[in-house]
């Protein structure tokens, strides 16, 4: 029998439901303040909007749910996804696959270091990836000589453009991507060793599992991922811009994850919830638009959505 000295207190049961449901809520929420005070919310083609401009966030964000859920972080991304706009139009003359190919190399090689400064030198997540933020960008401006390039090849355009039974292929491409990465989570032999690592690593150590593997390969994902969020943003705008593509996405997806319900003490990750995350960060920036509110208004509304995601999603753990 539960005494009322014994029964968990409000703010104990809010936090352990907030990370779980309140991203879910939220968005319930918002989609209906719009269908009551935004026109044509609900239209097909404002929805497909939202649906498309998320798409690279989502994308981005189910790559940094994996860094996170080892308790790492990767501030790279964004470079990544420049460094995968830049290598597009040098090598689209030779066909569309060898292109896209290429870019998702650019990516692969950048998650080995990453991956590399991490597990086998020792570096803080951190100071890493910040290393590669700046690095990645410049060598992405490097190879674009610093310059704007239109995409022509139609065959690469229709990524960004076509759709598939009235939905755009990047929403396809998102979904598939969240399938794989939930599946990996929650099936795989790799999956647990992930969240064993982020829960407690030198246990995993020994417990046998091979952590620093794990760990290079993670980055890995991560960083192929955020270039196919730059292949996917290229298609879809039609020009290459290594100085603009994914500027600042990096907190845009670790922003998803958070609020998603993913703690970033690691040892747990949320695809789902990470997915929904993206969306109600892209469903309010819509919202608040559509209602002629100050850019600095939809920050300050962010910010706390933020700080309460943090908070309800902090674990009290010992090492």
């Amino acid at each position: 029998m539960t005494t009322l000295a014994s029964a968990p207190s409000l703010p104990r049961r809010l936090r352990g439901w907030l990370p779980a449901y309140g991203v879910y809520v939220a968005i319930v929420v918002l989609v209906l303040f719009n269908i009551a005070f935004t026109d044509n919310f609900l239209e097909w083609q404002n929805l497909r909007i939202q649906l498309v401009q998320v798409t690279p966030v989502v994308i981005v964000a189910l790559g940094m749910a994996l860094v996170i859920g080892t308790e790492g972080i990767d501030l790279s991304v964004g470079s990544v996804m420049a460094l995968g706009a830049a290598l597009i139009p040098l090598y689209l003359g030779y066909g569309m696959v060898p292109a896209i190919l290429l870019a998702l190399v650019g990516g692969l090689v950048i998650g080995l270091v990453n991956g590399g400064l991490v597990a086998f030198v020792g570096l803080q997540p951190i100071v890493a990836t910040l290393a590669m933020l700046v690095a990645g960008r410049g060598i992405a401006l490097v190879l674009s000589s610093g310059r704007y390039k239109d995409i022509r090849n139609q065959d690469f355009l229709a990524i960004g453009t076509g759709a598939f039974l009235g939905v755009p292929y990047t929403v396809w491409i998102a979904a598939v991507l969240a399938l794989v990465v939930g599946f990996v989570v929650r099936r795989t032999v790799f999956g647990r060793r992930l969240l064993a690592i982020g829960d407690n690593r030198p246990a995993a150590e020994l417990a046998g599992v091979p952590v620093r593997r794990v760990l290079v390969t993670v980055y890995v994902i991560a960083a192929v991922l955020a270039a196919v969020a730059g292949v996917v943003q290229v298609s879809r705008i039609g020009s290459a811009d290594a100085s603009r593509i994914g500027l600042l996405i990096e907190l845009s997806a670790i922003t998803a994850v958070v609020v998603g319900g993913t703690p970033l003490t690691g040892g747990k990750i949320r695809v789902l919830g990470t997915v929904a995350g993206a969306f109600l960060m892209q469903l309010l920036t819509a919202t608040m638009i559509a209602n002629n509110l100050k850019d600095s208004t939809a920050q300050m509304v962010q910010a706390v959505i933020i700080l309460v995601a943090v908070y309800a999603a902090r674990e009290r753990r010992t090492r």
